[in-house]
């Protein structure tokens, strides 16, 4: 493989935020990558879609063990997707580009890095928010009652100062850089274990031991009970849909691909272990004490007696919020959008734009009730996971772990140029395998398969894609056949 020409790309115009990592940059070892998804597990988001799956009539044994197959699958993605990261120092934007072409690349790096991360930037800003209203709540109780009536497009005033004041703490992690981001993360992890353990621990005792949160059955699921749980499974990935489509933003910062892969895969299933424990605890250990379904765990927050443990678990939730929040949405939108306008946008500027829009999303209305999370993450799935399985196909399969770099950061001509710019199996592929994913929320005898829509999307892109290229790869050759025989003859 040729040495990568750093100069020419940028003089090319490329900047540093969309260039390999350098040698001396890459210094992210297993504690770094063991952590740095903690906030990803232990947040309030996750907690609303545990609290979802109870309200639809699973079990503790049916939950615990759709989270814990959740974990496995997602760790595995997060690794597989982040090799091309961590052995090339490569930015996902730029990895894109392997399977969809320099302009091709644009239409999944908006899908994810624009739309999907500016949606999920607004939901968990809004998340966010509502624990800091509570904590403020807590400490001046009068803050809830200010302007009274007053409302703006369903937010009262508290929650609307929330919103912006909560906004605004994520702006100023943006400019900590990733250097601040991963010490803010390792400094974080011991306070989640702290405070999730102890409020799983109090919702036991409330509910009078583990005997009862253990015997709890739920009211029964209805339909078939396979394709229920494989929609279980679903709704914890979906979560993941975005971060395991742009993870090689990270993994670029990794010593080794060991070092990612230990990390991820030890830090994702220690965490959901203990999200599983905490999480069944709390919401079912409230429902038996309270008498009634808490899906929501803020309301739950809301009902400790101290003002100390209110005051601490709410700052942890919102801590794990902003970290997942930044992590996971604001510095894909960043890179996404320098690299869609490298000249005008740096990674920070492009940041800033993306949290600008999130605010004009009304996050709000996607925590109305107790399942309308799942609408939101299997639409993300659907959209995300046929990007993941073409990633992976091109990859792994069609370039077998090799590429060559110059050839992807030359954005007019080469083997990754394809046909003007886009690769067009790709683009068909990704719409193809989309509609497969979503049909069903409009058409009633497909719902099963938007119920799996992370499962089916990713499955399909992969054969999908994997077919049209070998076609196409044999088409090219057998064109060529004729004219060395020509040659040779």
């Amino acid at each position: 493989m040729d040495q990568f020409n750093r100069k020419k790309a940028m003089s090319a115009g490329y900047s540093d935020d969309v260039l390999p990592t350098t040698e001396e940059n890459r210094n992210w070892g297993i504690g770094n990558f063991f952590s740095v998804w903690m906030g990803s597990v232990h947040n309030i988001p996750n907690y609303i879609a545990i609290g979802g799956l109870f309200a639809l009539g699973m079990s503790v044994g049916q939950v615990f063990t759709a989270i814990l197959v959740a974990s496995l699958v997602i760790a595995a993605m997060l690794v597989l997707n982040g090799h091309a990261g961590s052995k090339y120092g490569l930015p996902f934007a730029m990895l894109l580009r392997l399977s969809y072409g320099p302009k091709g690349a644009m239409i999944p790096g908006v899908l994810r890095g624009v739309i999907s991360a500016i949606m999920w930037f607004g939901f968990q800003t809004y998340a966010g928010s509502q624990a800091l209203s509570i904590l403020i709540g807590k400490l001046w109780p009068t803050y809830l009652m200010l302007g009274g009536d007053w409302s703006l497009l369903g937010l009262s005033l508290p929650a609307l100062l929330s919103f912006l004041l909560f906004w605004l703490f994520n702006v100023a992690l943006i400019y900590g850089g990733m250097g601040f981001l991963g010490k803010f993360t390792n400094i974080l992890s011991p306070l989640v274990y702290i405070v999730f353990g102890g409020m799983a621990i109090w919702a036991i005792n409330l509910a009078g031991g583990i005997g009862p949160i253990l015997a709890y059955t739920g009211s029964g699921v209805t339909g078939n009970k396979i394709i229920i749980f494989i929609a279980a499974v679903t709704a914890v990935i979906a979560a993941w849909a975005a971060p395991i489509v742009n993870v090689s933003d990270f993994t670029k910062l990794a010593k080794s691909t060991k070092t990612q892969a230990i990390g991820q895969t030890a830090g994702l299933v220690v965490a959901y272990l203990l999200f599983a424990v905490a999480s069944i605890a709390i919401i079912v250990g409230s429902e038996i004490a309270f008498g009634t379904p808490i899906w929501n765990v803020l309301d739950v927050v809301a009902r400790f007696d101290g003002t100390f443990a209110i005051a601490i678990s709410v700052l942890t939730l919102c801590l794990t919020t902003l970290s997942v929040n930044v992590t996971g949405n604001i510095v894909p939108a960043g890179y996404q959008l320098a690299s869609l306008f490298p000249k005008k946008l740096t990674f920070k500027s492009g940041a800033i734009i993306a949290a600008i829009i999130g605010i004009l999303t009304m996050p709000w209305k996607l925590m109305e009730s107790a399942t309308s999370v799942f609408t939101f993450l299997n639409i993300v799935g659907g959209i995300l996971a046929p990007v993941t399985g073409i990633m992976l196909a091109q990859y792994f399969i069609l370039s077998k772990t090799k590429i060559d770099l110059n050839a992807l950061y030359d954005a007019k001509q080469g083997r990754y140029y394809y046909k003007k710019g886009f690769n067009i199996n790709a683009i068909v592929t990704t719409v193809i395998a989309g509609v497969v994913c979503l049909i069903g929320n409009v058409v009633p005898f497909f719902k099963p398969l938007y119920d799996m829509s992370w499962f089916v999307g990713i499955i399909t892109a992969f054969v999908l894609y994997t077919v049209l290229q070998s076609v196409q790869s044999k088409g090219t050759l057998l064109e060529k056949t004729p004219e060395l025989q020509e040659e040779n003859s």
